[in-house]
Order: structure tokens, then C-alpha cells, then sequence
């Protein structure tokens, strides 16, 4: 299992209150201290926060690709804006002489909270006992998971994925064995899977809230891959009647949507991809184009504000705010309390994953780099 070392704001420091500082006198002393913190600090930012943090993140990126340049640069502290899975992966990574933060341990993942290794186990002896004999299933977690997951996955032949790798990743998984078992994000793997030629009657889904995750055995037996039901919040707020609201609308746009939205949302997009692949795209696309983008808002808005010298117009899918509530609770006045903690030498909110799960977990990780 897991093992999060963790203590509250209120050990060492008292929670900043507005009545104590106010916002101007918080962002000037998170300066200060970064500044005089700067040559065992590095502050990482992942692409959804909000910019009152992103303009003190020394690197912004995706989770993975932050939690690598973590390792590269060797600081002893690593304060990564972002929520808890992304601080697990990094704690795995780094040196024994590092330590990773995250300012508020209660910024989650949603989708990650979806998948708990306990139901997990119970799926994959359902699931087992439901083969046919000599036949073998392998697991693949989306990155976006707790530690203890990417470990379940290290120790039964399987790998993890990313948005940007999940083609490969899956590819190999099918050649390896004869049915593939995908979590938690039941879009990811639909969308990836079906792109790949294989049809949605040989997917089913699985819900861990109810019995056998309401399959039968039969079903198990006719499947090819099992889906858990899983997904992210953000990207289930966009949906089909957007899209076709906009081709009325907005006949210039191209639709371009992250693919944790669901089947019929990227099925009717111009163009699907990774949040890397969408900033990609959006950079190359020539002056005085026009996007609507499905994913969390904080990245469109940035975008639009980036490349409005360029003409180009981009706005969000949805007239609706589609906010990472979670990663929102990284909040300036965390991150001060965190720097403070560390300008003192006794950092908090240090995030450290136990070495049984790290060991099973990084063959999963390096099992990925390899393919």
C-alpha cells in the first residue's frame, strides 16, 4: 500500500489568512523566499493551475515530463504545483536526498480517487477466473493513478501510459496477451482502443459499484478489452450537442478536444490529443486561425492570451467554466506556507511513496520508457 507521509499546516505554521497578509504582501514574499531559496528549490507547475502560481513555477508541463526534469536537476527541494499523484510519481524518481511538496495534500484527482488497488484486486481475480484457459491479461493504468496502482500494475507483467504514449503502450499490451484490462479512465482507453482498430462490442466496461462489476462471465470471456470505470470530470463536461452548436455557429473553428473526453465528443472533433499535442498544434496552426478546445479552462484561457498578437482565436468547447476544482487548491498562500516551511528546514507537506511500492512500481514506469 501507499505510504504518504504527511503533516497539516498547523504543526509547524499557522494557516495564512487574509486578515494576516494580503494578496499583494503574499505574492511579494513568495518572490523573496524563492529567490533566497533558489539553489535547493525548484518550483514545478502542471499546465491546468492558474497563473497566480504558474508565474512562479521555474518549469510548466504534464505531470511526467515534470517529474523528470525534477530528477535532471537534482534541487533537494521540489515544490510540484499540481495534485497528489503527479507528487507520487515524482517521490519516485528522485534521490533518497530530495523531497517533493505539494502545497495543499488535499489537491486530488478526481479520476484517480476512482480506482482504489483493493477493488482493483477483486476485478482482476473476476476477471481471471472468467478466461478462457491458457489465456493472459495485461494491465495498463493511465499515469493519472496512485502509486499503489502503478505498483499493481509493475507486479502483474503490465505497464502504465500517458495521453501522448497510449497508442504504443496499448499496441504492445494486445501483442503481450490476449485481452487487455485499462484503468482508470474508461474514455482514454475507448477513444485509444477503437483508434486502433479494435470495435466497441469487444469492450466492456467495468463498475466496481456493482456485483462482478456488472459483467458476466461470458461477457469477460467475449471481450477484448476491459474498461474501468473511470473518468475525469473536467473532460466529461464536454459533450456532442457543443460540437454541433459550434459547427452552426462557428463554421471556421476546429474542434480540438484532449482525449479523456468521451467517445462521441472525440469522434466528432477535427482533431484529438494530449495536452501537449493541443499547445503543439494550436502553436504551429498559422495566423488568424480559430480553435474551440476541450479541456480545462485554465490552458485555453492561457493559450488565448498567448497567441492573440496572432489573431488567432481559441476558446474553451463549453460555455461552461470547465474547472479543475482540485488542482485549483493549490492557492498562493499554500505555496507561501510551503516555502516558509522550507526557509525554516523543516519542510511539510512532503509527499514520500515507501520503497516495497516505489521497487514494483518503477518496472511499470521503466517498462513504459522502453517500449
Amino acid at each position: 500500500m501507499l505510504e504518504l507521509y504527511s503533516e497539516t499546516l498547523n504543526d509547524h505554521l499557522p494557516q495564512i489568512r487574509e486578515a494576516d497578509l494580503s494578496d499583494d504582501e503574499v505574492l511579494s514574499e513568495i518572490k523573496y523566499l524563492k529567490n533566497r531559496l533558489q539553489d535547493e528549490l525548484v518550483i514545478l507547475g502542471h499546465h491546468y493551475q492558474q497563473d497566480d502560481i504558474l508565474h512562479f513555477a521555474d518549469i510548466t508541463g504534464d505531470s511526467l515530463a515534470l517529474a523528470k526534469e525534477a530528477q535532471k536537476l537534482r534541487k533537494k527541494h521540489i515544490i510540484f504545483c499540481g495534485v497528489h499523484f503527479m507528487a507520487e510519481t515524482t517521490d519516485m524518481l528522485i534521490s533518497p536526498n530530495q523531497c517533493v511538496i505539494l502545497p495543499d495534500l488535499n489537491a486530488g484527482c478526481s479520476m484517480a480517487d476512482m480506482a482504489q488497488v483493493d477493488d482493483i484486486e477483486v476485478a482482476w481475480n473476476f476477471i481471471q477466473a472468467s478466461m478462457n484457459a491458457g489465456e493472459k491479461i495485461i494491465p495498463i493504468t493511465y499515469i493519472n493513478c496512485a502509486a499503489s496502482l502503478k505498483a499493481f500494475v509493475g507486479d502483474h507483467d503490465g505497464s502504465i501510459c500517458t495521453s501522448s504514449n497510449a497508442k504504443k503502450i496499448i499496441t504492445w499490451g494486445m501483442k503481450s496477451g490476449e485481452k487487455l484490462f485499462f484503468f482508470p479512465d474508461q474514455h482514454l482507453g475507448r477513444n485509444t482502443c477503437f483508434e486502433l482498430g479494435i470495435p466497441l462490442e469487444k469492450m466492456v466496461v467495468y463498475n466496481p459499484k456493482l456485483t462482478n462489476g456488472g459483467l458476466t462471465p461470458e461477457q469477460v470471456k467475449e471481450a477484448k478489452v476491459i474498461l474501468w470505470y473511470g473518468y475525469c470530470s473536467v473532460h466529461q463536461g464536454f459533450n456532442k450537442k457543443q460540437i454541433d452548436d459550434l459547427r452552426i455557429n462557428r463554421p471556421n473553428a476546429k474542434i480540438i478536444v484532449h482525449p479523456e473526453c468521451s467517445f462521441d465528443v472525440v469522434q466528432n472533433a477535427d482533431l484529438n490529443g494530449s495536452t501537449s499535442f493541443i499547445i503543439d498544434h494550436i502553436t504551429a496552426a498559422p495566423h488568424g486561425s480559430e480553435f474551440a478546445v476541450g479541456t480545462e479552462i485554465n490552458l485555453v484561457n492561457r493559450l488565448a492570451e498567448k497567441f492573440k498578437s496572432q489573431n488567432k482565436k481559441i476558446y474553451s468547447l463549453s460555455n461552461y467554466q470547465c474547472l479543475c476544482t482540485t488542482m485549483y487548491r493549490v492557492r498562493p498562500r499554500w505555496l507561501l506556507n510551503s516555502l516558509r516551511a522550507i526557509d525554516k528546514g523543516n519542510p511539510i507537506n512532503v509527499v514520500r511513496v515507501s520503497n516495497k511500492i516505489k521497487k514494483s512500481a518503477l518496472i511499470a514506469l521503466n517498462r513504459m520508457l522502453t517500449i
